[in-house]
This record gives structure tokens, C-alpha cells and sequence, in this order.
């Protein structure tokens, strides 16, 4: 049977793995609406190839050239924040939700109040808005798949067994492409350093974060949201090689744990299938080839980004959602050559310590915290320095 998609940021990543999983499977869908923030060109192209009925650039500025290059298609062509959110709200079977930063939440949030089933590859959603998310999920009664490939394995590893019978969740962290420097050359790191991921292709904002550990502790964040087993039955473990995902122990000590290859076509597919299984253009897990795998305990002293996003969760309030956007801010700013990336944990935790805000009770809230959550960062940077 044919299923109907939505694809909300089509052409970062995730959107080019979900498509290219659709491109395998043609017969399985129809895409209803493709969007972008402003690759009007790719957009148009695939929007195209893939048949959309609907094509939507989230900068409005770049609407002519996205109706121009759909000429004669067919193809409905939209633009601005209102039209993104509108074209999550489309009633289809599945909408992929990857667009990056606080830009999705508006339509995250519109695909949620429909009710719908919503892969959820924006971070921002849950650790930016997870109380206001969650209750908005529970309300319209939408189902919430996670993409993550950490949050995905999870997800699989629990499939048949009760919440209740858990004893701990842990994440795996990679450690990223500096987890054995020193301090000194942690100190001294590049943003072409902190980019050069051994396992994963990821694009820089994103790499940066793997490399502080920050990533990891926003998956911790997510995870409280997703499977609410209580904050001290999580836990995160580094595990260079990136084939296991993330594990789950029960209460009897059987611990499950989801394998496969560092690819994130593999969660992607995980949620278009669900509840089945599909297809993958990839090749099997030799786990002979790989020969060893590795864990270490997560280093708070070097890497204390996961320390920060704990002490978020158990602060509570606005402090996930300020510890996210002055994150953005540390790291746009290391990518500049503005700070040393040692700063990037040291900006976030003193925005922290000058914030105290309550917890946001509606999107509104959460973009405006955001706002002020960037400002302050802001302020912090200019006396900071490049030393």
C-alpha cells in the first residue's frame, strides 16, 4: 500500500537519507510536500523528481526563483513561516521533521496538533520545548517516532517490552574526533579539527557538538522526554567504533541493544517502515571485520558538556532551552575563529549562571526564551577572547 509523506527540510542530511530511502522504495510512496529554508533549485529538482504536489521555501525571499524553476510542473510552490507550517499540517501518513534549529519548532508543533505520526529529527523540539512538546503530544494524540539514531535504538530495544521493567537507559557516544587530546590540545583545537568526525558525516554545527560532548548531552535531554524512566536511570557511555546505538537494561539485567552501521539511513528507515521493517540500500554489519568493540566512561573533567545538560534537566525551568540556544552561539562562534573551542562549554554554563527563567508554558515562551537565551550568549562573547 502506497503511504504519503511530508518532508520538512529536504535538503540538509537527514531529508537527502529520507529520500534517498524513498528513491529505493518508489512504489511504497507519494510525497505531498517537500520544504527547504532557501535551496530553492534543489528543492524545485527534487520536488520534480519525487512528484510533491508541494513545494515550500521557508525564506520567502526565495519564492520567485522556487516558482520559476517549478514552472509548468504542477507543482504548488509556497514560502515563509506561515506556508512551513502549513505544509506540516497537511494530512498525510508520515511527516519527517528535519528541519534544523528553532525554525522548526512552529511546524513540528503543527504536525503534532494534527495528530499525525511525526519522525522527529529536530533536536530543538524536545530540548528546547520537551514539556510543551509532550503535552501537545499527549493532547492531539499524534505519535512521536524518534530518528535519532541513539533515541531510534532505543525506541527498538524497549518495542515489546513495559516502561515499567526498565532499570536503565544508556547512550553511546562515539566521543567524537578529539576524545583522546589532552587539555593543552583541546585548548588549541581547530574548527577543521573539531569537524573531521571518524564515524559520522554530519554537517559542521552538528560536528562541533559530537566533539564537545554537547551532542550527547542534548540526546540526554531528548531521552528524559522520550522515555520517561526518570533521570537517574540514564546514563551515556563513550563507544568509539559507533556500532551499538544505545542499550537498555531491565530489571532482570537483560540488556538489549541495537546494532548497525554508522548510517543514518538506518533509524530513517526504521520510522518510515514502523511498525514494520523495509529495505536498505546498505551493506550487512560485519561485526568479524570491525573485530573489537570498546567502552569507556564519559570524561566530565575535559568534555563537561554533558555534565551542563544534566544539571539543565535537574534545574528544570527555561534551562534546557537556554543551555540550547547559548550552545548555538558558543559553536557559531569557534566555527568564526571568535573563541577557543574549550570556550564553547565555559560560554554555555556562564549564560546559565546570569539566566533563571521559568519553564516555558507555549511555543511563544520558548521562542522568546530563546531570544533572550541568545542575547545574553551574545553579550557573554564580546568579552570574550581569543586567548
Amino acid at each position: 500500500m502506497t503511504r504519503s509523506l511530508t518532508l520538512l527540510g529536504a535538503t540538509g542530511s537527514i531529508g537527502a537519507s529520507t529520500l534517498d530511502l524513498v528513491r529505493h522504495n518508489r512504489d511504497l510512496w507519494q510525497v505531498e510536500a517537500l520544504t527547504a529554508n532557501g535551496s530553492a533549485a534543489e528543492l524545485a529538482a527534487l520536488a520534480r523528481e519525487f512528484g510533491a504536489k508541494l513545494a515550500v521555501v521557508g525564506d520567502e525571499a526565495c519564492l520567485p526563483q522556487l516558482r520559476a524553476a517549478l514552472a509548468g510542473s504542477g507543482i504548488e510552490a509556497a514560502g515563509g513561516r506561515k506556508a512551513l507550517c502549513e505544509a506540516a499540517a497537511r494530512p498525510v501518513d508520515m511527516t519527517v521533521a528535519a528541519i534544523v534549529g528553532c525554525a522548526g519548532l512552529g511546524p513540528v508543533m503543527a504536525a503534532v496538533e494534527r495528530g499525525g505520526t511525526v519522525a522527529l529529527a529536530n533536536k530543538e523540539a524536545l530540548v528546547s520545548a520537551g514539556d510543551v512538546l509532550m503535552q501537545a503530544v499527549r493532547r492531539h494524540g499524534a505519535t512521536l517516532l524518534p530518528t535519532d539514531s541513539e533515541h531510534n535504538a532505543i525506541f527498538q530495544c524497549l518495542a515489546g517490552n513495559r516502561i515499567e521493567d526498565v532499570a536503565r537507559i544508556t547512550l553511546t557516544a562515539s566521543g567524537g574526533p578529539l576524545r583522546t587530546w589532552t587539555q593543552a590540545q583541546l585548548d588549541a583545537a581547530t574548527p577543521a579539527q573539531a569537524v573531521a568526525h571518524p564515524n559520522w558525516s554530519m554537517g559542521a554545527k552538528i560536528s562541533v557538538d559530537s566533539a564537545t560532548m554537547m551532542n550527547k548531552g542534548l540526546e540526554y535531554i531528548e531521552a528524559f522526554h522520550l522515555f520517561p524512566v526518570g533521570l537517574e536511570k540514564l546514563g551515556i557511555v563513550v563507544h568509539p567504533q559507533s556500532v551499538i546505538h544505545s542499550m537498555v537494561e531491565f530489571r532482570d539485567r537483560s540488556t538489549l541493544a541495537q546494532l548497525g552501521p554508522s548510517d543514518m539511513r538506518v533509524p530513517i528507515a526504521s520510522c518510515l517502515a514502523w511498525p514494520q521493517r523495509m529495505d536498505t540500500p546498505l551493506a550487512p554489519l560485519d561485526l568479524a571485520a570491525i573485530g573489537e568493540l570498546t567502552f569507556f566512561p564519559p570524561d566530565e573533567e575535559r568534555f563537561p558538556a554533558t555534565r551542563l545538560c544534566r544539571e539543565a534537566i535537574a534545574a528544570g525551568g527555561g534551562a534546557p532551552a537556554i543551555l540550547n540556544a547559548a550552545n548555538e552561539v558558543a559553536v557559531a562562534a569557534f566555527l568564526a575563529g571568535q573563541i577557543r573551542f574549550t570556550r564553547i562549554a565555559a560560554m554555555v554554563e556562564e549564560t546559565l549562571a546570569h539566566m533563571n527563567a521559568p519553564a516555558p508554558q507555549s511555543l511563544e515562551d520558548v521562542l522568546a526564551l530563546d531570544a533572550d537565551a541568545r542575547a545574553r550568549a551574545a553579550a557573554i562573547l564580546e568579552t570574550s577572547a581569543l586567548v
